[in-house]
Parts: structure tokens; sequence; C-alpha cells
């Protein structure tokens, strides 16, 4: 039977934290990058939500239509730039009848890009898109 000298042991003494403190690099350092993707995806959702709803809002109060375009615009880009957003795509649509007449609806759909962080691509390829729709109704008692 052989022994063990104490030499023979003590050469792998500090070697398990040395293994631990590796893989928990390994495997949170990827994790901790996917959260953070995810929560600016989410964020984003939540700021193309709010954009579209307070776009919508916006154009149904105006009283003319190119007031109501402006006034759309601006509370999108207001609401995108809260949470550090690009300048929004955004598209309006009379849903029936005439954009401002009372009970008509208006359809706003807002687009834009999530830039993802700590990305090595710089061409454009590491953006995520996300949109929002939102559909509201101008106020049946409003003047026509």
């Amino acid at each position: 039977m052989t022994r063990l000298r104490r030499s023979d042991v003590a050469r792998d003494d500090g070697s398990a934290v040395v293994e631990f403190v590796v893989l928990a690099v390994m495997i949170m350092v990827p994790l901790v990058y996917a959260a953070v993707v995810v929560l600016k995806v989410h964020s984003a959702t939540y700021a193309a939500v709010t954009a579209a709803r307070e776009a919508g809002r916006a154009y149904v109060t105006a009283d003319t239509t190119s007031a109501a375009s402006a006034r759309a615009r601006s509370a999108a880009r207001i609401a995108l730039a809260d949470h550090g957003l690009p300048e929004p795509n955004l598209s309006i649509a009379c849903v029936d009848g005439t954009c401002l007449a009372p009970g008509s609806g208006i359809r706003v759909e807002v687009r834009t890009e999530v830039p993802i962080p700590f990305s090595p691509f710089g061409d454009g390829r590491s953006v995520i898109p996300v949109s929002a729709i939102h559909q509201t109704r101008v106020d049946i008692y409003r003047r026509g």
C-alpha cells in the first residue's frame, strides 16, 4: 500500500476556489448580459406602447389634421426620448371616416429599434426592432 506524503496532498489545496471562480465567471457573465439585453428590449417595448398611446391621444385632441400630425409626432418623440431611444417611425391612419370626425377611429403605429449593448457589430445588424399599435376614437361629443 502506498502512503501519501504530506507534500502530495498539499499540492491540491486551493484549487477548488480557483475552479469555482472560473466557472462562476463563465456562467454569470453570459447570464448578466442576457438579462441586460432582455431588460433593454422590455424597456423599449414599454416606451413604444407609451409613445403610441400618447401619439393617439395627442392626435384626437387636435383641431386640424396638420396640427394633429405634428402633435402626435412630438408626443411619440418625447415618449421615446424619455427611454433614450432614437426618433420613431410613426404611421397614423384613419380607421373609418374622416380622421377628426366625432366617433371616427385613429390607428397609430410606432416602430423603433433597440441597440444591443456591447455588440461587436457596428453596421446596423446589432439592433432589435420593436413596434406598438394603438387604436383610439375621437370623442363623439367633439364639435365637428
